[in-house]
């Protein structure tokens, strides 16, 4: 850390009582001092409010922002222990914030996740009567099947039909009639 910040401590503001803190030292060996004196302070302040697992990490972000702050040329720190709990209050204010915004995010998920939501068993039904049909069409006579495909996915008339097998149209309702009583019987075992 490159940075320097002077850290002129005021006897009645921060409690050193000779009001001799040095004036324009180096960032480093001023920040370590400061770590020192205040990372056991600021420990306790933050395994209060958020737990002991964090505490550690949260007091490093502190001492990272307030080097940060003085690395930006900002005013000099006339109490640098105040300063620090009010970056370690900024930093607990910024989490919080984060995990609601995120506790949003995801519960606003939750709902449009719900909303989409489609049941399978349907779906899977709807497959296997889909496969059965497929197979009982299979099992058709092959000029019943033709008949029936002609006239349910072409949607031609009994009378087109029979021009196009060389039948005639009583012939065509014959074989349509077998081939939907066939069909039946393949797909609904109780019919």
């Amino acid at each position: 850390m490159n940075a320097s910040f002077s850290p002129t401590v005021a006897a009645d503001e921060c409690g050193d009582p000779s009001g001799t803190a040095p004036s324009n030292t180096t960032t480093a060996s001023a920040l370590e001092r400061l770590y020192r004196t205040q990372s056991a302070r600021l420990r306790r302040y933050f395994a209060r409010r958020t737990g002991s697992d964090d505490a550690g990490d949260l007091v490093q972000e502190t001492f990272v922002r307030f080097a940060g702050a003085a690395a930006d040329g900002q005013a000099a720190v006339d109490c640098p222990e105040a300063y620090l709990t009010r970056v370690a209050t900024n930093l607990l204010r910024d989490r919080a914030r984060t995990a609601a915004h995120n506790a949003l995010y995801l519960q606003q998920q939750a709902v449009s996740a719900a909303g989409r939501y489609v049941d399978p068993h349907p779906l899977l039904e709807s497959r296997d009567a889909l496969r059965g049909l497929e197979q009982a069409l299979a099992r058709l006579n092959p000029r019943r099947r033709k008949i029936f495909l002609l006239h349910r996915l072409e949607d031609m008339t009994y009378a087109e039909i029979g021009a196009a097998v060389g039948m005639s149209e009583k012939g065509v309702k014959k074989q349509m009639a077998k081939a939907l009583l066939e069909l039946r019987q393949a797909t609904d075992p109780s019919a």
